[in-house]
């Protein structure tokens, strides 16, 4: 097990070495010059989740009727703006299937910034966090600018991924490590499910056992719920709602996004949801981070989930991404790529090791050195005009050669279904390098 360096000058994730980009610089400008050289060929970036089309016009709605209200345009309170605390207390209290009261929500300016303040509201330096990986990559600098240590924990690759389609529950949480990772300075352990970037949705059986190791050594459960409202099978799984383990709501942190729920990842209007005696350090960090969320757009917010209740938005939402991914993933089926197979989120991670990429194929030096899903994306890019992520950037630098991740390529479907089509008749071309 490999232990995270506290926050310094030389932590990469802070400070990259000269001439060394972030991963969302690197493909991005990759991606333009890609188009400069083929202004001809369109590109179809499938690579960071951020969608191709508007909100709902029902939220664009509230949106304009917000701004159109004097006392919605100036400061809203630092908890929140009371409508919208209204409107999540009743739909987490539905959601919970239980009592949700004002003071167990916190409104944050994104879903990264409730993190955020989870994090400043908890840990002091010397403090641990537990983080399987593959992770987000915002955790890790949010956690250590505390002068917290994360500790890492696998969810193993599953073996059979490089010759078949495997589900999230192939993804196995490595148990003995997740034991022997808990000490007495662990404070927290992170969740994201759905997960990005793999898909997978946590099941009951391994939300309890993570929840019993959070009783037994008084730890919190931060859950990263974003694309909570994307979910394709029948039930979503929780940890604050588990009918075995009730009494583990009490230390259980939930965190949401406007941005996912409604297609407006640029609103940046996110949530904590916990027991009080949790919530009110989070208030406190949240106001010493930013004291205020976008007034008018919390308002829209407010009412985009009044408004989504009236139009059953949400099983819509999930009945248009089922045909997505089915179209989306039948190209792959079609070339004989395994992927797993998204329980939940909008990602496909997909195994390209079936790829003969040419051996002589020329990288820029800025990839050079990468593994071999960086120049994976590289070559998709540059050869196909098809942008994805290389998921090895969501492992910590040490675990990534030799991970199984990078084989792999990250696809985004929040896209509209003309743009998937078109990336699809695309990426088919590829048929001539399996």
């Amino acid at each position: 097990m490999t232990t995270g360096k506290a926050s310094s000058l030389h932590n990469p994730y802070f400070h990259k070495g000269e001439g060394e980009k972030d991963i969302w610089s690197l493909i991005n400008e990759a991606a333009h010059d890609a188009t400069l050289k083929r202004p001809d060929r369109p590109l179809y970036n499938l690579g960071q989740g951020f969608f191709s089309y508007n909100p709902p016009d029902f939220a664009i709605e509230s949106v304009n009727n917000a701004i159109s209200k004097p006392q919605f345009n100036q400061y809203a309170p630092a908890k929140g703006n009371p409508n919208l605390v209204q409107s999540l207390k009743a739909k987490y209290s539905k959601d919970f299937g239980y009592p949700i009261e004002d003071n167990q929500i916190s409104i944050t300016t994104g879903a990264n910034e409730g993190m955020l303040s989870v994090f400043f509201g908890f840990l002091t330096p010397g403090d641990e966090v537990i983080v399987f990986e593959p992770f987000f990559d915002q955790y890790i600098p949010n956690i250590e600018m505390t002068g917290a240590k994360v500790k890492y924990v696998n969810l193993k690759y599953p073996s059979k991924f490089d010759s078949e389609n495997v589900t999230g529950d192939d993804w196995e949480v490595d148990w003995d490590q997740l034991e022997g990772a808990i000490t007495p300075k662990t404070k927290i352990i992170v969740i994201n499910t759905p997960h990005n970037p793999i898909g997978k949705v946590f099941n009951e059986q391994e939300l309890e056992r993570i929840g019993k190791l959070c009783i037994a050594n008084n730890l919190i459960l931060l859950s990263d719920e974003v694309y909570e409202n994307l979910y394709y099978d029948a039930t979503f799984p929780r940890p604050a709602t588990l009918k075995n383990l009730p009494e583990l709501r009490d230390r259980v942190l939930t965190v949401g996004s406007a941005g996912k729920s409604f297609a407006a990842t640029g609103w940046r209007i996110g949530w904590v949801i916990g027991a009080s005696d949790l919530i009110k350090y989070v208030i406190s960090a949240h106001t010493r981070i930013c004291f205020s969320t976008p007034a008018p757009l919390q308002q829209a917010v407010s009412e985009a989930f009044t408004k989504s209740d009236e139009r059953d938005y949400f099983a819509l939402t999930r009945k248009a991404y089922l045909k997505k991914y089915e179209l989306f993933t039948k190209v792959f089926q079609e070339l004989g790529l395994p992927y797993t197979e998204p329980a939940g989120g909008y990602f496909l991670l997909v195994n390209l090791s079936k790829l003969k990429v040419p051996t002589d194929y020329q990288y820029p030096e800025s990839f050079k050195n990468k593994t071999y899903d960086f120049k994976l994306a590289y070559w998709l890019i540059y050869e196909f005009g098809i942008v994805g992520i290389p998921p090895t950037e969501f492992l910590q630098p040490t675990s990534r050669e030799g991970s199984g991740l990078e084989r792999c390529i990250r696809f985004a479907v929040c896209k509209d279904d003309e743009f998937l089509q078109n990336a699809v008749e695309r990426i088919r071309s590829l048929k001539d390098y399996v």
